[in-house]
């Protein structure tokens, strides 16, 4: 017998954004979330949270006010039994089984990295929360180490910023980090030079998901600021203080960020579940996992067939928003084929500039990051989240942005016995 049973007989396992909205969506009929943390990270503002644009508790959501009607098992699955239908989480309080009637599998991704060497040891990550406020401390770190630097040459090591990946998450995190660094110096570090950032990609061209024009924009746009765009090219080796790239160039450096992809997560290889040459769980187009009863999956860690497209699924937020809604209702008895016609496609690119892509038209500049910004208050649940952000943003249009450095945040000393 298990411990216990998933509320409304759905256990869903992931609080990201797939899993987080199948359980919004289930409303009264209720079902239980295991999940690592007590939220759900609303991905589109990372990087604004990270730049300090917004408060980082405001890009995150409360899956307890989030998914009224569903419970909460903070906790990590380790097993699936799908003959039995008994899931195992080990919780802070040791193992716990959850018995269910259908498991929805939202286990999200994670980075993807390479065999490069000095990648793990010198690389920065720009996944989650914790990611982005550490990137956002580092950051702010190098400005003071080069404040007190005597030597030009450390200057310009402290103040060279690398970030390898040029998709959304690195375009935009670069942008944003940009900004922040850019209005400190102006403001409190008037005796710095500018910093140098550099943007690497193996691919031939920067945000590849955008049509051409838009895609180059964003190069131009960015260029037009400094910052150095090195396509077709890759990251050959990292070590302590510099980074050497496939062009023969060595860049001194203590910043080096990590933003090229990502990959399903781990776990799915040990639970049992059918992969693809990916690692993702193939599902069919009800977003059954197929060949195991009462099993469905969703997001990153799924291979999503769409009726409405060519290809399967790419993993965005949009998607995974409309995969949940459909995968809710075929779990109430409303089974239907998942179709999605993309919205369209967007980005900011910093200092009120950005780009978007939609049916019938586009747009750039100005338009571009206001529509953008809109775009993402719609998607962000909860009016009293959509209220805090826009606060913060009206806030960040009126006073400097804040230089404070919290690396030591949540980490005390402890009491002095």
């Amino acid at each position: 017998m298990a411990d216990r049973r998933a509320r409304g007989g759905t256990l869903v396992v992931g609080g990201g954004f797939a899993g987080s909205y199948v359980a919004r969506v289930l409303g009264a009929r209720g079902a239980t979330i295991v999940s690592p943390e007590n939220f759900m990270l609303f991905t589109p503002l990372l990087p604004e949270a990270a730049s300090g644009t917004i408060e980082p508790r405001h890009a995150v959501v409360p899956l307890r006010a989030m998914c009224p009607g569903a419970e909460l098992l903070l906790g990590r699955l380790t097993a699936l039994d799908t003959t039995e239908r008994v899931a195992t989480v080990a919780t802070d309080h040791g193992d716990t089984t959850v018995g269910y009637e259908d498991v929805v599998l939202a286990l999200g991704a994670v980075a993807r990295t390479l065999p490069i060497p000095g990648l793990a040891e010198h690389g920065l990550g720009f996944k989650d929360l914790p990611e982005a406020i550490h990137l956002r401390n580092h950051v702010l770190r190098r400005l003071e180490h080069a404040a007190m630097a005597t030597a030009e040459e450390e200057r310009r090591r402290e103040l060279t910023f690398v970030f390898v990946g040029a998709g959304y998450a690195g375009v935009e995190a670069l942008a944003e980090l940009a900004d922040l660094v850019e209005d400190a110096r102006r403001r409190y570090y008037r005796d710095l030079p500018a910093a140098r950032w550099v943007l690497v990609d193996a691919a031939p061209k920067i945000l590849p998901q955008l049509p051409e024009r838009l895609s180059a924009y964003a190069a131009r746009e960015l260029t037009r600021r400094g910052i150095e765009i090195r396509v077709s090219t890759r990251l050959e080796r990292a070590e302590a203080g510099a980074v050497a790239l496939s062009d023969g160039e060595t860049i001194p450096t203590e910043t080096l960020v990590w933003t090229a992809g990502v990959k399903p997560h781990p776990l799915l290889g040990v639970l049992g579940l059918p992969l693809d040459e990916t690692g993702r769980v193939p599902v069919d187009e009800y977003l059954r996992v197929g060949g195991v009863e009462h099993v469905w999956a969703l997001g990153d860690c799924a291979r999503v067939p769409n009726r409405a497209a060519e290809a399967p699924d790419p993993p965005t937020s949009q998607h995974a928003l409309r995969q949940a809604r459909r995968l809710a209702k075929n779990l109430a008895g409303e089974l239907e084929p998942y179709r999605y016609r993309m919205l369209g496609q967007a980005a900011t690119l910093g200092r009120n500039k950005g780009v978007i892509v939609g049916p019938g038209f586009r747009a750039r500049g100005f338009p571009g990051w206001f529509l953008t910004r809109t775009y993402h208050l719609y998607q962000l649940p909860l009016l009293s989240r959509k209220l805090r952000v826009v606060t913060d943003w009206t806030v960040a249009l009126l006073f400097p942005r804040d230089i404070a450095e919290l690396g030591r945040l949540g980490h005390p000393e402890g009491l002095d016995v």
